[in-house]
């Protein structure tokens, strides 16, 4: 059986996007990126601020109350967006890393690459499988011991073919 190392493909460099399709990711980065920063809490607090103090000079008014539920209702349904844009490509990059780390691994699973895109009943069934082999290490007196998914199957299987004889 080959040992064979497959490296990551290179991936070519992109084709120059239209500057339309490329401003709407940068914003969102950009906006992203400056949001989570202490100067941007600073500055919506200091909106906070800014419109509770103004209370007495419009009387506190409904109009002033509308003015920042409106505000900050329109920022938040802005924010859900960005917020799960960089989520996702986070996620996205969290599983290439574990992805590579499976792939490079000598002896580990291949199956569970890309194991964010099976459905939820079989990673309901590999959580089961992986709390089973977490039970059998907690057995063996050697913490060094590693059990793999194959090993696991093998051993299975071993068990099977004794149960019909």
């Amino acid at each position: 059986m080959s040992t064979k190392t497959l490296a990551p493909p290179i991936l070519p460099a992109p084709a120059a996007p239209k500057e339309s399709a490329e401003f709407f990711p940068r914003l969102a980065q950009l906006i992203t990126r400056l949001s989570g920063t202490s100067m941007a809490f600073g500055l919506a607090l200091g909106v906070v601020l800014a419109w509770a103090v103004s209370g007495p000079f419009f009387g506190y008014s409904e109009t002033w109350q509308l003015v920042i539920n409106t505000g900050t209702t329109i920022i938040t349904f802005l924010m859900v967006f960005l917020i799960q844009r960089a989520q996702n490509k986070d996620s996205l990059v969290l599983h290439l890393k574990l992805n590579e780390l499976v792939a490079a691994t000598k002896g580990s699973s291949n199956r569970l690459i890309n194991a964010q895109d099976l459905t939820e009943q079989e990673i309901n069934i590999l959580h089961q499988y992986y709390c089973l082999l977490a039970e059998k290490a907690k057995l063996d007196d050697d913490l060094g011991q590693t059990h793999t998914v194959d090993e696991a199957e093998e051993n299975r299987q071993e068990k099977l073919g004794q149960r019909r004889h």
